[in-house]
């Protein structure tokens, strides 16, 4: 019998192989021949086109009777690959862990422990003391085994309840037990205990969005099911209790109705507090899927999900693709990030996929944000999505008043006094005079500070005074950041390091100067200025460990951390009752990057930021330093006003044919031949223009080609240009075109090109 195989290859196609014996479900894995490879594929289903007998070689081997993934799963890749123009091989690589993908792995050795296990009862008293005599020790223990399930763990026995070797190894005599090897799950999160859940009660908006919610699981899915329903969007502000929301669905669909669920979270960094609160209801219903955990650790994840041992899945984005059998909800926490988008291929978002995968399972999908995304908003206002709200915080908080702190006033501050602001090394302060004194006072009254600024490292750049060279990273064309902690400039994009210099190589001048303020010099400023304050530093550079993250947070929640400092990470998720102030130290940073996102992102991160402060009774504030001071996405932070925002957003957008007012394919050339990559760029746009005129098709708009706006990455020149249309479907098809019909020839420049559907950015 002939099969189509697909291959985890950049090739857009289907490979045929000869398979003997009978059918074989789609989804199963095989392991096949390729040129001089071994590659695991997928069977996709009996050979459909043309081939020669001749040259078809056979399946080495069929290598599970049960596709790994279920029969929903492979529809869900099938149009992953399809709407992502990805090849189908590399999106069924994605879904599942790497030990069962790539051919030149093993999936990771099931750990065993010895287990003694009870094998024959003894109900009577009379029969006990017949068995036991004066061994009072081996009753014991026996009754201890009893009480708790019929076994247990030898070393638990022995090491920590008291029982010695020999009394385990009698009641095996006695024929009364037995020992056994039993498989032990890595579960990361096992040493931590979950906790008591809190005792929370439903506000009478969360009440009414539950109820919302439960209305359209008992409707959805599942025996009696009357078919899928919208993907429901909560906007709910900082601090309104959207946790509580997605706890108490889950409550009805796992508790209740015996249904597994998904949660994704935007950053692994978000993971420890969300898994403690599901856990601290759901017990070890709760399994992790991220990429900070260890390949067995994510495998066991993995087969327990499968398995359904376990019910719900928590992770980052490649969570979307957990194998739960009976999928009842998705919830999709801070939905508007943009690293729910894969950046390498296949380039899927995974709150796309989570709506698609909620469709076809008969499951209800919640997308949750303070500041939904513009197109999950045009979405709920044209009907497409049901709009859920909590427009106020819990206990009727209030949301902390924003003060603007303007930097173009210079050093003096808006007082007009200097002496009171943080700076380095004599240059422009790093935090303002107000920004100081709030801090202060704080620490005065033992309460806790948040300070933000999405840029890592020390200075963002280095120049010569006299010339005015800069230095730049030789494979990308963007300036070295100076990490002080590790004296080396840092390419972020392509991780090249070298020394700082001491001299100008251009010009020979050792006046050189340190622009620009990263994280590690906020950190120097506060603790300069702060030296009895405890300040911990919150970035890719502190938290790349195992467990980083889960450790600064848990000094935070202890009251050992005075002032929190960091990047984005910081900005969302967290819920700490002491944080009275958040300080923002530079809210222009990322605000004039040339992608039509740039505004609606800044608004998102302050405004998120902004929500940690005054979560608990003692109230807070936000202070922000900006020289834009007028900019409307800053003036609505000040408001916290995401409806205006939006209105003048989406408004801004229409002009130029923006999303959600649109679609958007970002066609990327890229190669190792600036001038090659140019003519490579040109040759496309120029026969997606011609298939576009030969069809009469006018949906479809092309703009460019023109350099990337970071033109050089890893030594690969970057030429783009951008496929716009209102209509989906007309998008879809000439970019099928374009990706199954046009043939890029490599050359000597190593061209290539891909094409990233819905870009959250365009650098």
């Amino acid at each position: 019998m002939l099969v189509d195989v697909a291959l985890p290859l950049p090739i857009p196609r289907t490979f045929t192989y000869r398979l003997e014996g009978g059918e074989v479900p789609e989804g199963t894995r095989v392991l096949v021949p390729f040129g001089r490879r071994r590659l695991i594929g997928w069977v996709v289903g009996r050979a459909t086109g043309e081939v020669e007998l001749e040259r078809v070689l056979n399946v080495h081997e069929v290598l599970e009777e049960t596709p790994s993934l279920p029969r929903d799963l492979f529809r869900l890749c099938q149009w992953v690959a399809d709407y992502y123009l990805a090849p189908l091989g590399q999106v069924l690589r994605a879904a599942l862990p790497s030990a069962l993908a790539d051919a030149g792995r093993r999936a990771p050795p099931v750990q065993k422990r010895r287990v003694i296990r009870l094998t024959r009862e003894l109900p009577s008293l009379g029969q006990r003391e017949e068995v036991f005599g004066r061994a009072r020790r081996q009753r014991e223990c026996y009754e201890f085994l009893e009480a708790v399930g019929g076994s247990a763990e030898v070393a638990h026995l022995v090491g920590h309840v008291g029982f010695s070797p020999g009394v385990l190894k009698e009641l095996v005599q006695k024929g009364l037990a037995e020992f056994v090897e039993a498989e032990v799950e890595r579960d990361p999160f096992a040493r931590f205990e979950p906790g008591r859940p809190p005792a929370l009660v439903p506000t009478p908006a969360q009440r009414a969005v539950l109820d919302e919610l439960i209305a359209a699981v008992r409707r959805s899915g599942g025996e009696g099911g009357q078919g899928a329903e919208k993907p429901f969007l909560l906007r709910g502000v900082t601090g309104s209790g959207k946790t509580l929301v997605y706890i108490e669905l889950l409550k009805e669909v796992v508790e209740r109705r015996g249904r597994g669920a998904i949660v994704l979270v935007p950053e692994i960094s978000l993971t420890p507090q969300t898994v403690a609160r599901f856990r601290a209801h759901f017990g070890d219903t709760v399994a992790v899927l991220h990429s900070g955990l260890s390949e067995g650790e994510r495998y066991d994840a993995w087969r327990a999900l499968r398995s359904g041992e376990r019910k719900i899945a928590i992770g980052a984005r490649s969570a979307v693709f957990a194998p739960i059998p009976d999928l009842g909800a998705i919830v999709v926490d801070e939905e508007h990030e943009g690293s729910y988008k894969q950046s390498e291929a296949p380039r899927y978002h995974a709150r796309e996929v989570a709506i698609v995968r909620a469709r076809l399972a008969g499951a209800v999908c919640l997308l949750g944000s303070a500041t939904p995304s513009l197109e999950s908003w045009h979405n709920a206002r044209i009907g497409k999505y049901r709009l859920l709200e909590l427009p106020e915080r819990v206990e009727g908080r209030p949301l902390p008043p924003v003060r603007i702190i303007d930097l173009r006033q210079g050093a003096q501050g808006p007082t007009g006094r200097a002496e009171g602001a943080a700076r380095v090394g004599g240059a422009r302060p790093v935090l303002s005079e107000p920004l100081v004194a709030a801090i202060r006072e704080r620490l005065e009254r033992g309460e806790q500070t948040i300070l933000l600024l999405n840029r890592r490292g020390y200075s963002t750049f280095v120049q010569c005074r006299d010339c005015g060279a800069v230095w730049h990273c030789q494979q990308c064309n963007v300036s070295l950041t100076y990490h002080r902690s590790w004296r080396r400039l840092v390419c972020h994009y392509c991780f090249h390091e070298e020394l700082p210099p001491s001299v100008c190589d251009r010009c020979g001048s050792g006046d050189l100067s340190f622009q620009g303020v990263g994280t590690e010099q906020v950190e120097q400023a506060v603790v300069e200025t702060f030296p009895t304050a405890r300040v911990a530093r919150m970035d890719m550079d502190t938290t790349s460990g195992k467990w980083s993250h889960h450790r600064i947070l848990e000094r935070v929640e202890r009251g050992e951390v005075d002032i929190l400092l960091g990047t984005q990470m910081i900005a969302k998720g967290l819920d700490f009752a002491g944080v009275t102030l958040v300080g923002v130290v530079n809210a222009d940073v990322g605000l004039n990057l040339p992608d039509f996102r740039a505004s609606e992102r800044t608004f998102q991160l302050l405004t998120q930021v902004a929500g940690r402060a005054g979560r608990g009774p003692k109230g807070g504030e936000v202070l922000i330093q900006t020289a834009l001071p007028g900019n409307y996405a800053i003036r609505a932070v000040l408001t916290h006003d995401y409806v205006g925002f939006a209105e003048r957003e989406l408004e801004e957008r229409r002009g130029p044919g923006y999303p959600p007012h649109s679609r958007l394919v970002n066609v990327v050339v890229s190669g190792t031949e600036e001038v090659a990559v140019q003519e490579a760029a040109e040759a496309a746009a120029a026969w997606v223009r011609s298939v576009l005129t030969a069809h009469g098709a006018t949906e479809v708009e092309v703009t460019g080609p023109a350099p990337c706006p970071i033109d050089r990455i890893r030594g690969r020149w970057r030429w783009h240009f951008l496929l716009r249309s209102r209509s989906a479907r007309a998008l879809s098809r000439i970019c099928h075109q374009l990706h199954r019909r046009y043939t890029v020839r490599p050359g000597r420049a190593d061209i290539r090109l891909i094409l990233d559907r819905d870009p959250v950015a365009l650098l």
